[in-house]
């Protein structure tokens, strides 16, 4: 069984935060499928914000997880070229959820194809109002997110067809387990 509901703290971007922010160029020669590299490649996971505005880092120096499997953005997250490092990498680090006002559409399909996060798109902005830090619930069958403090509660568009790829760890497992492509050997 899947998991549904991810509860923790959140770690709070604004609008336009593109894939090099996400995962600076110099970490592309990073291959996620080789093990090793892919968890090196987590502890670099939004490594490109500019420290003056986000002081505190998703993932401390020295360290390749995050303490937040859920960030939360403003418009346009994910923006910038089409690497596909740049969802590995925030999932590398643990992040399970970005809980975004709108997604560039290279960043969200890149997303479900590799499995490692949960795209949802926002009903109302929430970067405004909540800093990092806060923990919120996350209940994707609910296509909801609950402010712990407050109890506040905010919409997102259901993942719909999408969410049994990213459930299944992305697009080759999906196509796997559902018969679309022969089971490895």
């Amino acid at each position: 069984m899947t998991k549904s509901v991810f509860t923790g703290p959140v770690y709070v971007v604004r609008d336009n935060i593109d894939t090099d922010q996400i995962i600076p160029a110099q970490y592309l020669a990073l291959v996620p499928t080789i093990p090793d590299e892919y968890e090196k490649l987590g502890g670099f996971a939004l490594a490109g914000l500019p420290e003056s505005l986000y002081p505190a880092r998703f993932v401390k120096d020295g360290q390749l997880d995050s303490e937040y499997p859920i960030v939360v953005a403003g418009k346009n997250f994910g923006c910038g070229s089409s690497r596909e490092h740049a969802p590995i990498a925030l999932g590398s680090a643990g992040c399970r959820v970005v809980l975004a006002e709108s997604f560039a559409r290279i960043f969200f399909r890149n997303s479900v194809a590799t499995g490692e996060l949960y795209p949802c798109e926002l009903t109302e902005r929430l970067c405004d109002t909540l800093k990092t830090g806060d923990v919120v619930t996350v209940d994707l069958d609910a296509a909801a997110v609950t402010v712990q403090a407050t109890g506040r509660v905010v919409k997102f568009k259901p993942l719909g067809d999408v969410r049994p790829v990213v459930d299944a760890g992305g697009l080759f497992n999906y196509a796997r387990q559902s018969g679309m492509i022969g089971k490895q050997s």
